[in-house]
């Protein structure tokens, strides 16, 4: 599928509605959690088992994005968006036929493979395209698009539990609310595929043929060849990372925190304290990546890496002694969390250029997969090793908290040792592009 080239007079300000269409339908995944508990009773699922679907959904993410990186690229936005629709609502179909017949493989097939594939392509699918069109702002553009990644779980979390109390928490109940989400989504998505487009070049494309590009510019294969795309590398994983632990088990951590307190938080409350969270996941991929194109990518990582340790070496000094403090510290660590994410595909066109950014970002989005098992396997496991001591309360924590304080440590630093690629792996003139391009397509052949 060649990528649609804008026609003349065409608006740049229609790619971001584009890209928003894809990234609110895919951020469901943040709202897997409501599921689990129908999931649970209907199937006779252990916790453990009902996570498995997200689970796999978000290792296939990082996955998909990595192998599939150089095919958006070739292939271009539409091409993207149109597999990331197929699968994302192939896996509700197949998650639907699951439930309704009672076959928990099916949901994790369905929900965590097909449609993990689904949130990985949908997931790179329009930022080559966005920095392409606007070349001037490319941390707030980016920082739009994965703005709906992180809020899409607040139309679904509502919407989803609305259903599921109109339908019922049953087998046949979830079937249809999985069935009704892969229909919707699949309108939905369609938005963006009908409406991205690419920037029209000077002269006349041919076909196989980068177009002249203009700065440094540096492929996929050499990409993974350098020190700053495994620093950065590190730099996103030690980010996602802090702010997953929180993330994932944000309602039972503040209840512990407050459990013994004359004001212990109620359930209705933690909740609240959840979708507080989300809020400030969402306002950082918009705020953060925005503030980088006036800061630079490298000061406003600082920010997050550095100042994201003091914010956990205050909860785990004084989160106890106060609500305000314990919230305020959470929001601002999951607001660098969710920036972290917006702003680095613009890190990744000043270090390499435009020229497969797509890719190259996808590569990196392996971090995400590391860090998403990671965050919570920190925090869980030395949850229980310190209630099985007979710690309670903040106690639980402090640990796992120290550890993230060390791993910010290690992202700032990996942060301090980027610099500008060597000219070694530019691409020099369109004519190597042109053979690099085709040494990636005999690689992924």
């Amino acid at each position: 599928m060649r990528p649609p080239v804008a026609p003349p007079g065409w608006s740049r300000w229609l790619v971001p509605p584009a890209a928003l269409s894809v990234h609110l339908s895919i951020g469901q995944a943040y709202a897997w959690s409501v599921f689990k508990p129908p999931l649970e009773s209907a199937m006779h699922l252990s916790g453990t088992e009902s996570a498995l679907p997200f689970q796999l959904g978000i290792v296939m993410l990082g996955l998909s994005a990595a192998f599939g990186g150089t095919l958006v690229e070739r292939n271009g936005p539409r091409w993207a968006m149109t597999v990331a629709l197929v699968c994302f609502s192939s896996g509700f179909l197949l998650s639907a036929l699951g439930a309704a017949t009672g076959q928990f493989w099916l949901i994790v097939l369905g929900y965590g493979f097909v449609g993990g594939i689904g949130l990985g392509i949908g997931y790179i699918s329009p930022v080559s395209t966005l920095i392409k069109w606007f070349p001037d702002r490319p941390g707030m553009a980016t920082g739009i698009a994965i703005m709906g990644f992180g809020g899409g779980a607040l139309i679904a979390s509502p919407w989803s539990a609305q259903m599921l109390e109109s339908f019922g928490a049953d087998s046949s109940g979830i079937a249809l609310a999985f069935l009704v989400h892969g229909l919707a989504y699949a309108v939905f998505m369609s938005l963006g595929v009908l409406l991205v487009r690419v920037p029209r070049s000077e002269a006349a494309p041919t076909p196989g043929v980068p177009a002249p590009l203009e700065g440094v510019q540096v492929s996929a294969r050499s990409a993974v060849r350098t020190p700053q795309f495994w620093c950065l590398w590190l730099v996103l994983c030690m980010n996602v990372t802090a702010g997953i632990g929180i993330l994932e088990k944000a309602a039972p951590m503040i209840t512990d925190f407050f459990k013994d307190s004359g004001t212990p938080v109620s359930v209705s409350a933690a909740a609240g304290f959840v979708a507080l969270l989300s809020a400030a996941n969402m306002a950082g991929r918009i705020g953060w990546s925005s503030a980088s194109d006036l800061v630079g990518r490298k000061n406003v990582y600082r920010l997050y890496l550095g100042v994201g340790a003091v914010m956990y070496l205050l909860i785990a000094r004084f989160g106890d002694s106060s609500k305000p403090l314990f919230i305020g510290c959470a929001l601002v660590i999951l607001s660098f969390y969710g920036g972290g994410f917006a702003a680095v595909p613009a890190y990744l066109k000043d270090l390499f250029g435009t020229y497969q950014v797509g890719a190259i970002h996808g590569r990196l989005l392996t971090a995400w997969s590391t860090a998403g098992v990671l965050g919570p396997l920190i925090v869980n496991r030395v949850a229980d090793s310190q209630e099985e001591a007979g710690k309670h309360g903040q106690d639980l924590y402090s640990l796992s908290f120290t550890i993230m304080i060390g791993l910010l440590v290690v992202g700032f630093v990996a942060n301090e040792l980027i610099r500008p690629v060597h000219a070694r792996h530019h691409i020099p003139a369109p004519r190597e592009a042109t053979d690099d391009a085709a040494a990636e397509r005999r690689q992924s052949a």
